[in-house]
């Protein structure tokens, strides 16, 4: 493949982003896959455990979970690891094939594990943001519930979700200005704090361009998982003869394989959204800027 997926010439529209987008993601699925499809299956390591013990699998909350068990918690703590090891391969990996680099398993893998830790760090950070946002809307909603004796009434309750979705306009903002960070990290030599302040720069005018470009990323994955979940229903169908049991858990695994296209795609969208910011914000060197291998 030659160097003509990525980094583009020049800066795109919305519709030529997503067509990127699509592109890589169509030229690099099958050579993806099989760091999705692994990254699927060790995420699921505490269900397999929780099956093996004879434990419920139930929606994931602690106080339904085996809390008191050492070895539960290591096995999260891993699949935590491996999963964002293997998720950032996934994009290293696109990386290489949309500049037309060879690939490397090995280096895709080490760096990948190495790079961990920081991107943990960016996602706890956006995520305290997210929350900080929310502080004014619980703060209103407990002064609201003071003194009220009974169940809080309708125009309580329709004045807390307004609130809540107000808090969601300076939510999404922090999560749109640091969406590169992670990109920025990996493929170049910035730490993690270095890497979220470079996307707040990249991603600075661009809010609403973006904002409508993650909004079909996100719809195109709803969709991805609906098809999913009838193709699985259809499989689990044919295979069960009617054994409602078995017709349950075939769908599940059907429905979580199928899943395992989900990264590549927003991994795609994610490196089409930074290479058209960055060609914007650094122009002609955004190919020397990326040129030397992640470290």
């Amino acid at each position: 493949m030659g160097n003509i997926l990525y980094p583009p010439p020049r800066p795109q529209s919305v519709g030529e982003i997503l067509d990127s987008a699509f592109r890589i993601f169509r030229a690099t699925l099958l050579k993806c896959l099989p760091y999705s499809f692994l990254g699927v299956i060790v995420g699921h390591l505490t269900t397999f455990y929780d099956l093996a013990i004879g434990h419920p699998v139930v929606p994931t909350t602690l106080r339904a979970r085996p809390t008191h068990d050492p070895l539960w918690w290591i096995l999260l703590v891993v699949a935590t690891f491996a999963v964002t090891t293997l998720t950032n391969a996934v994009l290293l990996r696109q990386y290489a094939l949309a500049t037309g680099r060879p690939v490397a398993t090995g280096t895709e893998l080490s760096t990948g594990a190495r790079r961990v830790p920081g991107v943990l760090l960016i996602a706890i950070l956006m995520t305290l943001a997210v929350v900080a946002t929310f502080i004014p809307v619980f703060l209103v909603a407990s002064l609201m519930s003071i003194g009220l004796s009974t169940a809080p009434s309708p125009a309580v309750i329709w004045a807390i979700v307004g609130l809540c979705v107000l808090a969601l306009i300076p939510a999404s903002w922090a999560l749109i200005r640091w969406v590169c960070a992670v990109p920025v990290y990996l493929l170049t030599d910035r730490g993690p704090v270095a890497s979220m302040s470079h996307s707040w720069q990249l991603t600075s005018g661009n809010f609403w361009r973006l904002s409508v470009i993650y909004a079909v990323g996100i719809a195109l994955i709803i969709v991805l998982y609906v098809l999913s979940g009838v193709i699985g229903a259809v499989i689990a169908l044919l295979l069960a003869r009617g054994d409602v049991a078995v017709i349950t858990a075939t769908s599940a695994v059907v429905v979580t394989l199928l899943g395992a296209v989900v990264t590549p795609f927003y991994s795609a969208l994610v490196l089409a959204v930074f290479g058209d910011v960055a060609v914007r914000r650094e122009g002609a060197d955004l190919a020397q800027r990326l040129s030397a291998p992640a470290r």
